[in-house]
């Protein structure tokens, strides 16, 4: 019986039907198919969570996110790091001195973790903010990227299989992956294990109960094949309590990227409206401007680890 992954409640209801054939490159990070998943969408009664019936095997995604490869985010490096830049400010914000206590005595630096980090952008701005930052990616190219190019600390791999220090980092990022897992509940019992008492999470997502979301329904542009979750800003918050966790704030979270990224995006609805729109920011010198549209439906949520998940610090 398929039970809702967010409060465990049996008796999901059938909700979009948007099976397909998810293509060569459907499991990459960036797609323009709209309106397709891996399998159709049912939701939940109780808390509203959104979900793929049936959930794909884990066997089937690890293989292929470990096979995912993309040159779109590389290119888009000027935004990717922007959007990191604001994400680690709300994490700084909230981590209290009590979470960073001094090492023997004397300061030490903050220690920060990023699950499916992809090239690792984030990464490097926080090592360049002062941070002791380490990443875990289940993409062949995209770990080699941020390790070779960038020389970060990456470690190709997934969440539960990666030997990890428990109880070592003050903070973990999860920018949109825990809408790609069949298991979240398991993904933050691991990440507690993880964190330093007092230690906190941020993850940032699409949100399935906005506006836009259930506008446009089966073709929002956040229904594509690497979705399998799909979080309300409700049953987010009824996953981590359950959990034991602590919400400490959710808020709307754009993303920056060029005028022609977004633009070129509209080629899920119509490939030709895309490629006037690109012309026409071209011309007008505007394709390449930053852009951070808040359409209010991608979140971003802090969250405090129970404080019970550990023992002694390492």
């Amino acid at each position: 019986m398929t039970r809702c992954a967010a409060c465990g409640a049996a008796g999901l209801v059938p909700h979009l039907k948007v099976a397909g054939d998810a293509g060569p490159d459907g499991l990459i990070p960036t797609t323009d198919r709209f309106g397709t998943a891996l399998a159709d969408i049912v939701r939940c009664p109780v808390c509203g969570h959104r979900q793929t019936d049936p959930m794909p095997a884990d066997a089937v995604l690890e293989s292929a996110y470990a096979d995912a490869a993309s040159q779109d985010y590389v290119a888009e490096e000027a935004g990717q790091r922007e959007t990191a830049r604001r994400a680690l400010e709300r994490i700084e914000a909230q981590l209290t001195p009590v979470a960073i206590p001094p090492d023997n005595g004397g300061p030490r630096h903050r220690t920060l973790l990023d699950l499916g980090c992809w090239v690792g952008f984030l990464l490097s701005e926080a090592v360049e903010r002062g941070w002791d930052a380490a990443g875990v990616e289940p993409s062949a190219f995209a770990s080699a990227y941020a390790r070779d190019e960038l020389g970060l600390d990456v470690r190709t791999g997934d969440l539960f299989a990666t030997d990890l220090p428990l109880h070592h980092y003050d903070a973990i990022v999860m920018g949109d992956v825990i809408e790609h897992l069949p298991r979240p509940g398991a993904a933050l019992d691991r990440m507690a294990e993880l964190l330093r008492p007092g230690g906190i999470a941020w993850m940032a997502l699409p949100d399935a109960g906005s506006v836009v979301a259930r506008g446009l329904r089966a073709r929002w542009w956040s229904v594509i094949p690497t979705h399998v979750q799909f979080f309300t800003r409700g049953s987010l918050r009824v996953l981590l309590e359950r959990h034991g966790w602590t919400v400490l704030e959710i808020r709307s979270s754009p993303k920056a990227f060029s005028v022609r990224y977004y633009l070129e995006r509209v080629a899920g609805y119509s490939p030709r409206l895309a490629r006037l729109l690109v012309r026409g920011a071209r011309a007008a010198g505007l394709a390449e401007r930053m852009w951070a549209p808040d359409f209010h439906d991608r979140m971003a949520v802090i969250a405090r680890a129970p404080e019970d998940s550990g023992s002694e610090e390492s």
